[in-house]
């Protein structure tokens, strides 16, 4: 017998995920790791760093003790269970994510209702950035793989943080930057290095 594991009501929208050890079933799930979703960031210098405060990530890094004691007031808890989803794919982008504890799967449905599963995070990663930037609709899914506690900064809390202190507000979205520069970089050289790829192999079917 199935048990379906409990999910948070997202935007009206309850979506349970059955399973019997907690894990996500589904025939037409498919891996593709995405580059832009990948942590190239992270460190064991940070993993150690992150188990004292989850600020000690490349978005805050430019940040004073003092700002970083400053941003903890905006910073809330939330704890899932396996299997259920932080945010649906084409919910609202609400903030960052920083996984203090457990694991974290992002997939996207396509048209056809395949799921492709684009990156696997755990503790000391995080996701949900742009979110703090544009605050446009989630492009994938986020959902938990076991049980799960995440620190997170919601996009009003810092739009009022950085109009009380702007300096720190500049420094923030100066991170959120360069940490969407080196994703785009790293998903431009792999794009680049995949139609490489294909043009050799197409040399090598039909000849030049």
């Amino acid at each position: 017998m199935r048990t379906a594991f409990p999910v948070k009501s997202y935007g009206g929208l309850q979506k349970p995920v059955y399973s019997t050890k907690g894990e996500i079933m589904d025939n037409s799930k498919k891996v593709v790791r995405s580059s832009f979703w990948s942590n190239f960031f992270k460190s064991p210098t940070e993993k150690i760093e992150l188990q004292k405060s989850p600020l000690a990530v490349p978005v805050f890094s430019r940040l004073t003790k003092r700002e970083l004691n400053l941003l903890t007031n905006i910073i809330h808890n939330r704890n899932y269970v396996a299997g259920e989803y932080i945010f649906y794919q084409g919910d609202p982008g609400l903030g960052l994510y920083i996984i203090r504890e457990g694991a974290v799967t992002i997939h996207r449905t396509r048209a056809d209702g395949a799921i492709i599963t684009l990156a696997s995070f755990s503790m000391g990663d995080f996701f949900g950035e742009l979110a703090l930037i544009d605050g446009e609709k989630r492009s994938a899914s986020a959902i938990s793989n076991s049980n799960t506690q995440l620190a997170v900064i919601f996009k009003p809390d810092l739009d009022e943080f950085i109009e009380n202190y702007p300096k720190s507000g500049t420094k923030i979205l100066r991170g959120i930057s360069e940490i969407i520069s080196t994703r785009l970089r790293k998903l431009n050289e792999d794009n680049f290095n995949l139609l490489n790829k294909l043009d050799i192999k197409m040399e090598t079917t039909y000849g030049t």
